[in-house]
């Protein structure tokens, strides 16, 4: 019991450390408050009026949020490999070993920060949409599984993040897995509808793992057909962070070792 104490006593701190960097350098803190609005001012007024919608029939406005939410949420989350690479390569890891504090919990102050800053910016674009338009007719129940929904895809790309850092040498090869991220919703039926698309980028689309997540979150927050996309999108959530948490914990633990 003192040693779960302790490693949650620890967690907190490198949690708040992480928080703190955040605040302590003002450039990268306005990019990401202001990235999910410029996103969604985008999307609305300047390709809205030129994409339709598909068979959905929903406004542009309606169609396009669920797949922005994604968006800045889930760019941030990918910025965890930029964090955790100059922890590595600067010399932070080797002051920590120095520490009486557990390993694993190095990486996890990072993806639990990341869940803290990411849900905020996600807010911030579901705020954006709602003064651009957007009138979501979800529930509470519903709210609290869009709110379960966009935490859970922020927890799969951090933990994914987590290992394209530890995987790297530098931190400008760790911001690489930023723009994958952030290009995967185009790829599927977030953006415009893929039903829309050439055959071969249909099939990607119709069946990666955005589009599952996008789905859900449309017809929570707007009341349509669901289908099996909310078992399709758990599947692949869960997976990805029961894969990804125990290979980041052997990486990490072998790149510290030497």
């Amino acid at each position: 019991m003192s040693a779960a104490l302790t490693a949650a006593a620890d967690l907190r701190r490198l949690v708040g450390r992480d928080l703190r960097r955040e605040l302590r350098t003002p450039d990268s803190l306005m990019v990401n408050l202001a990235l999910p609005v410029i996103i969604m001012v985008l999307f609305v007024y300047v390709f809205g009026g030129a994409i339709t919608t598909g068979s959905s029939g929903l406004d542009y406005i309606d169609f396009v949020v669920p797949a922005v939410l994604l968006m800045s949420g889930g760019y941030g989350a990918a910025l965890t490999a930029v964090t955790i690479a100059d922890d590595l390569t600067g010399g932070m890891i080797d002051r920590f070993r120095t520490l009486p504090i557990s390993g694993w919990v190095v990486p996890a102050g990072h993806v639990v920060a990341s869940l803290v800053r990411n849900v905020v910016a996600s807010a911030i674009a579901l705020a954006a949409a709602v003064a651009l338009g957007f009138r979501p007719t979800a529930s509470l129940a519903e709210w609290a599984l869009v709110l379960a929904l966009v935490t859970a895809y922020i927890l799969a790309m951090s933990s994914l993040a987590v290992i394209w850092g530890l995987a790297v040498r530098s931190t400008q090869a760790a911001g690489a897995f930023s723009f994958v991220v952030l290009f995967l919703p185009y790829l599927s039926d977030g953006v415009v509808p893929a039903e829309t698309m050439p055959p071969v980028l249909r099939d990607f689309a119709t069946h990666q793992p955005i589009t599952s997540v996008v789905d859900t979150l449309r017809a929570l927050l707007l009341d349509q057909p669901m289908g099996s996309s909310a078992a399709v999108a758990a599947a692949w959530l869960g997976g990805a962070v029961v894969v990804s948490i125990p290979i980041a914990a052997v990486m990490f633990r072998r790149r510290t070792a030497r």
